[in-house]
């Protein structure tokens, strides 16, 4: 069998609970050449659109992917219209934990339940995170860049 070089790694990590925003994390993976993904669970918190009990936390998840230009593209989203930050802070009524995207809210819902499930099998019942890294093979942000003209990207500060 051939030698095939490790181009990622995957990181679980069983019972925690990583608290802010984990674009923050991910961004520092990128700033240092590496393509990360991180997701998390947290306490449920979403109801299907569709009404019922509560199955899913807001399970954030964050993707950055370096760039040669030194500005990585940074996406950091949590699948409710809003955080249980934005509750803790008097900015969002608890009512306001539901998922994102009004009429097609049922897609964020499948998301957060899929993210959900993938880390509880992985890191198990308790709260966890996932974490992807891997070295890039290619250079696709400034491509995107280019195609954006000058448009706000994921991340951009």
């Amino acid at each position: 069998m051939a030698d095939f070089p490790v181009r990622a790694r995957l990181v679980v990590a069983s019972q925690c609970f990583p608290t802010g925003f984990l674009g923050y994390w991910v961004r520092r993976l990128a700033e240092n050449g590496l393509v990360a993904a991180l997701t998390a669970t947290s306490p449920p918190r979403l109801a299907s659109p569709d009404g019922g009990p509560v199955l899913a936390g807001t399970n954030p998840l964050a993707i950055a992917v370096p760039s040669s230009d030194g500005k990585p593209l940074v996406a950091d989203v949590s699948m409710g219209k809003v955080t249980y930050g934005d509750v803790l802070r008097g900015a969002a009524a608890e009512d306001d934990l539901v998922p994102f995207g009004e009429e097609q809210a049922h897609k964020a819902f499948a998301l957060a339940v899929g993210l959900h499930m993938l880390v509880s099998a992985l890191a198990g019942e308790e709260y966890g995170a996932v974490l992807l890294v891997a070295r890039p093979e290619h250079n696709p942000v400034p491509g995107l860049r280019a195609r954006a003209g000058g448009i706000h990207l994921p991340g951009d500060r």
